[in-house]
């Protein structure tokens, strides 16, 4: 895979995350800045450290397989593994712009 077949590969990615929502918050689980790192291997697996706003979050099992089900549904991503990280701890200066103002922190 080139490096240019993985920044398109990566940006898809972005763009499915831009779609999984935490039930609780309005706002994309990116824009949150729940998702630390995106890795893609040659073969085309892909490799997600993210984290929840809380480590007793409800919704983790739920968020974490709705992640790995739409990584691996894009074209090109043989596979998905998703890591649930606690460090650095999540909070809100990790947020964009866009979902501070949404939440309104802005």
């Amino acid at each position: 895979m080139t490096e240019n077949e993985k920044l398109a590969l990566q940006e898809r990615i972005i763009e499915a995350l831009k779609t999984v929502y935490d039930p609780e918050i309005p706002v994309n689980i990116y824009d949150l800045g729940l998702i630390y790192r995106i890795e893609l291997m040659d073969d085309g697996r892909a490799e997600v450290d993210m984290t929840l706003t809380a480590p007793n979050c409800p919704a983790a099992d739920f968020i974490m397989e709705d992640v790995r089900m739409r990584v691996e549904g894009i074209t090109g991503i043989t596979s998905a593994t998703i890591n649930l990280v606690f460090e650095p701890e999540w909070d809100k200066d990790m947020m964009s712009e866009e979902a501070k103002l949404e939440l309104g922190f802005m």
